[in-house]
């Protein structure tokens, strides 16, 4: 990933964010020839990613080898360019190219404009607007979404239904940044050309040839990810609005575990799964997520956000161990004990208001979950988090997750738990974004999660419902820079406010409710 270093000078000056019409294609440089198969593509859409309070990724493909170049301004009308570099995008990374910006000024809305220029000739490609709002250096307020599960259980693109619906009414909140939960793809679902609706009627798909199958070679998981980028609102809210990215189970398979995972491709020498390692290599091609350094292909880290908000991307996948069955013979582990160790010191270390963990899964639902009682297997590493949080006296902790299919806020009380050393805190599912839609789950009571609210299937609707019925949802976080009070909000696809809580950051102790909204 190429670097870009911005000068130090710049202006500071505040505007609003633009109008979804407003994400125009603009031209960088006009080309030596007009026709347009004669210049470099942007295949797909722009995204941005993991922006802090200097820094950002931006990320796009280009339709032949070419030359990413990019330039910043903190004016839309681009009078002043406070940075410009170039990446390539070449065969090897299937032509998509990553620039790490550094040194933006915070807390500024910054407008960036990106071509490719072809490598063979040096013509100049069609150039494209994008946008994202840097972390504050001071106490301002922060507005922010969350969701996953796209595309999902063969609902693709209906264009008659409306395509990604989500991801335009998630444009429409103009949030700071947004937070995907996981599930950007489900390489174990094919795409077909039509599905039959609960009501009769058809679900008519966009279909691609490397989303006709299972995916198992690099070409067809990374197909996954191009799909998604045949559909206009996914494009216009990724150009507007920067991505923090993890994964969970379908950018590879179904419940893959890292040893447990395999094809008829067999293993790399050191034991990883092939179709892992194609699945990992097609993720970080696609998405707008940093090199971590010694952790690079690794998910989980850490995003400061300013003084309030701290975010803790982590990896339920990558380290877990292949069953869940109770009465095994070792304690499981869903975090491994480099990620738990990294997690407990972050997050003592962290001086943010607010340390969100936005986890790939629940902790009382699915996967982590074993069942009524004290903590078993996987279980265990929950509870050492837990107790070790409790010890060290860390505060206002809120986790944020998808995966289920519906929509819930859970409130872990130790009074109903059985295992009871620790804090309560709260818990939001909400999803899926674009996916099958299901009914509420059973909730575990080793850490004693309580349902305030939930919002799924219900009995009479069936499972695997269709996105055009509506049940898909996404979360809001507001945090006021004034009081530090977070006000979480689950919406639906036609952005209706369901439910919410504020929350009052502690000093010490748990964190208390103000209010709830139904």
């Amino acid at each position: 990933m190429a670097t870009l270093r911005a000068p130090r000078a710049w202006t500071r000056r505040q505007f609003l964010v633009r109008s979804a019409s407003s994400l125009a294609i603009a031209s960088l440089a006009k080309p030596s020839i007009s026709r347009a198969a004669d210049r470099p593509q942007i295949a797909g859409g722009i995204q941005s990613g993991d922006v802090s309070d200097g820094s950002a990724v931006i990320w796009a493909r280009a339709d032949r080898p070419a030359r990413m170049q990019v330039e910043c301004s903190t004016v839309e009308s681009f009078k002043t360019i406070i940075a410009s570099a170039s990446g390539d995008a070449l065969p090897d990374a299937d032509l998509t190219s990553k620039l790490l910006l550094t040194d933006l000024p915070p807390g500024q809305d910054i407008f960036y404009r990106l071509r490719f220029d072809d490598i063979a000739t040096g013509l100049a490609g069609e150039g494209r607007i994008g946008h994202f709002r840097t972390a504050p250096a001071a106490s301002q307020s922060i507005s922010f979404l969350w969701s996953g599960d796209t595309a999902g259980q063969g609902w693709g693109i209906d264009v008659s239904r409306g395509g990604y619906r989500s991801y335009r009414t998630m444009l429409d909140n103009r949030p700071d940044f947004f937070i995907h939960s996981g599930d950007h793809i489900y390489a174990d679902c094919p795409i077909p050309s039509e599905l039959k609706l609960s009501n009769g009627e058809t679900w008519r798909n966009v279909v691609t040839e490397e989303k006709s199958e299972v995916a198992h070679t690099l070409a067809q998981f990374r197909g996954n990810y191009k799909y998604n980028h045949l559909d206009e609102h996914f494009r216009a809210f990724h150009a507007e609005v920067p991505m923090f990215a993890q994964w969970d189970d379908h950018e590879v398979t179904n419940d893959w575990s890292p040893i447990g995972t395999y094809d008829e491709t067999g293993h790399e020498d050191d034991g990883t799964p092939r179709l892992v390692a194609r699945a990992r290599r097609a993720f970080f091609d696609f998405m707008p997520i940093r090199d971590i350094g010694a952790r690079q292909g690794r998910v989980c880290r850490k995003i400061a956000y300013g003084p309030l908000l701290d975010v803790f991307m982590i990896d339920m996948r990558s380290f877990r161990d292949e069953s869940w069955n109770k009465g095994d013979d070792h304690r499981g582990w869903i975090l491994g004990a480099e990620q738990l160790a990294w997690l407990k010191r972050e997050l003592a270390a962290s001086r943010a208001t607010w340390k969100v963990i936005a986890a790939d899964l629940p902790i009382g639902l699915d996967a982590v979950a074993l069942g009524n009682g004290p903590p078993d297997r996987r279980e265990h590493e929950i509870a050492d988090l837990l107790s070790s949080i409790k010890r060290a006296g860390i505060r206002n902790i809120v986790w944020l997750t998808a995966d289920m299919h519906y929509t819930a806020a859970h409130y872990y009380d130790p009074n109903k738990a059985q295992f009871q050393d620790f804090e309560p805190f709260w818990e939001f599912v909400s999803g899926p974004l674009h996916a099958g839609s299901w009914g509420p789950g059973e909730l575990d009571d080793t850490f004693g999660p309580v349902a305030m609210y939930q919002q799924g299937c219900s009995a009479a609707q069936g499972e695997n419902l269709a996105p055009c019925f509506g049940l898909q949802f996404f979360g809001r976080v507001d945090i006021d820079g004034r009081s530090g009070v977070m006000t979480v909000t689950l919406k639906d696809v036609d952005n209706r406010h369901l439910w919410s809580v504020d929350i009052v950051p502690q000093p010490q102790g748990r964190p208390a409710v103000v209010a709830q909204h139904s």
